[in-house]
């Protein structure tokens, strides 16, 4: 009898999840322009994270697109303007639940009104130190499973700027001068073979100032990016396109598995490809501060 009541309850549980998955069609995980949603009578805004039904129409205006998220978790971006049945849209898209289902809630969930209200709360008082700071993690989330890295910084001090990477006896391997807070970096160049692990130490040649400490860079053992490479494989099976929305998704794969450095250069990827695109620039603060990355301006 008990056994009995045990299933029916599996049962129960079982349709309830099924039921409240199927809850919406898509979801919107990126929106650029004056789009809208039709369900029922009315005509709305289009705003980020809402949810689309079967039954609703979707506004597509002129230079303007939307980025979406199916309930099976795969992405679609649709930039054509015009007005499109969300049935037809979901008829596009393979109803098989997808590996990329927990990447697509995480962006959702971590980027929702009450994650950024409960970041503000537990933010507590604002840490300053003098020099220049580098939007890097700690040493501990140094490790990188890409060739291409983002360096960027906070814009106390003025450009240009030199940006030095040191390997662990001090020697200078590279040094860049750029008059942005940013550059990017191919750990492939030949002046990076043999080192294991990148110093980065950036300096204002206007002021002298320079970065609050050297921040580590760190190449993953091949061991380390085999396990990496499992999972990243699968992701990007799905992810074949070369598009903001996907190198977003990408982004949340790598802050998932703790590859902080990765992440930011998905997200300025992403901006790079559609740099008119707010949600994405919106995405990538969130990111830099619910990990400590960078200061919240008081």
């Amino acid at each position: 009898m008990k056994k009995g009541r045990f299933l029916v309850l599996v049962g129960f549980f079982a349709a309830t999840s099924f039921a409240y998955a199927q809850d919406y069609t898509f979801r919107v995980l990126a929106n650029k322009g004056a789009n809208e949603i039709k369900s029922g009578d009315g005509w709305q805004p289009v705003k980020t994270g809402a949810s689309l039904k079967m039954g609703d129409e979707l506004r597509i205006t002129e230079n303007a697109s939307i980025g979406l998220v199916h309930s099976s978790g795969k992405p679609l971006e649709v930039k054509k303007a015009n007005t499109y049945k969300v049935a037809d849209l979901a008829a596009q898209m393979n109803s098989t639940t997808s590996v990329l289902n927990k990447y697509t809630d995480f962006i959702l969930s971590s980027n929702s009104a009450e994650a950024k209200k409960n970041r503000l709360s537990a933010t507590g008082a604002v840490s300053r130190g003098l020099g220049i700071r580098a939007f890097l993690p700690n040493n501990q989330f140094a490790s990188v499973f890409s060739n291409i890295v983002y360096v960027n910084w906070d814009n106390s001090e003025k450009g240009p700027f030199t940006v030095s990477f040191l390997n662990m006896f001090d020697d200078v391997l590279l040094k860049i001068e750029t008059p942005e807070n940013k550059l990017s970096v191919d750990l492939n160049d030949p002046k990076f073979a043999g080192e294991a692990a990148i110093l980065v130490e950036i300096q204002s040649k206007t002021t002298g100032v320079k970065s609050m400490e050297r921040y580590l860079i760190k190449k993953m053992s091949p061991g380390e990016r085999e396990k990496v490479n499992m999972s990243y494989t699968d992701v990007m099976k799905e992810l074949k396109e070369e598009s903001a929305l996907n190198k977003v998704v990408l982004a949340s794969f790598y802050e998932q598995n703790k590859l902080l450095i990765d992440a930011i250069t998905a997200y300025e990827q992403a901006i790079k490809l559609a740099p008119d695109n707010p949600t994405y620039q919106d995405y990538y603060e969130e990111f830099l501060l619910r990990n400590k990355l960078k200061e919240i301006k008081p």
